[in-house]
């Protein structure tokens, strides 16, 4: 059963998040705008998408990179993932940074990035003196593997 998860349309011609197929993990976000805007390169746009939602207390909705977008013309968020919160309810809006030599345009309806609604734990901290041993011990950035 699939989890609910209400959204309000701030833009009439906004389009509601949709599944590419029935195995998608990324729900499309769609770009909600008057006119097409161009990003130029080595540079960052917010697009908007129109819609405001209420992701599910325990819930975030992460927003990634589409490959397509990504591949082919260069554009992938700004900040890698982005991170909706549960108790988040302003527009939703991707940052989209240019990685190509040129300048890109983003039209209305094009779909801009996707998203994948998770759950999540949230961490009681503590402060210790030691921790636990394991076999990898302090090993890091490309240690495992390594024979």
């Amino acid at each position: 059963m699939a989890e609910r998860v209400n959204i309000k349309k701030l833009n009439k011609k906004a389009i509601l998040p949709t599944y590419g197929s029935q195995s998608a993990a990324g729900a499309d976000l769609y770009a909600c705008m008057d006119e097409p805007v161009t990003i130029q390169a080595g540079e960052t746009e917010f697009i908007k998408t129109g819609i405001a939602m209420e992701v599910p207390e325990g819930f975030a909705g992460l927003i990634y990179a589409r490959s397509g977008l990504a591949c082919k013309k260069g554009l992938a968020p700004a900040n890698k993932v982005g991170v909706i919160d549960a108790d988040y309810r302003g527009e939703i809006m991707v940052a989209l940074y240019n990685h190509s030599k040129g300048p890109v345009t983003v039209e209305h309806g094009e779909r801009i990035a996707q998203m994948v609604i998770t759950p999540y734990l949230r961490a009681d901290f503590l402060e210790v003196d030691e921790l636990s041993d394991t076999v990898r011990g302090e090993g890091g950035f490309g240690s495992t593997g390594r024979k």
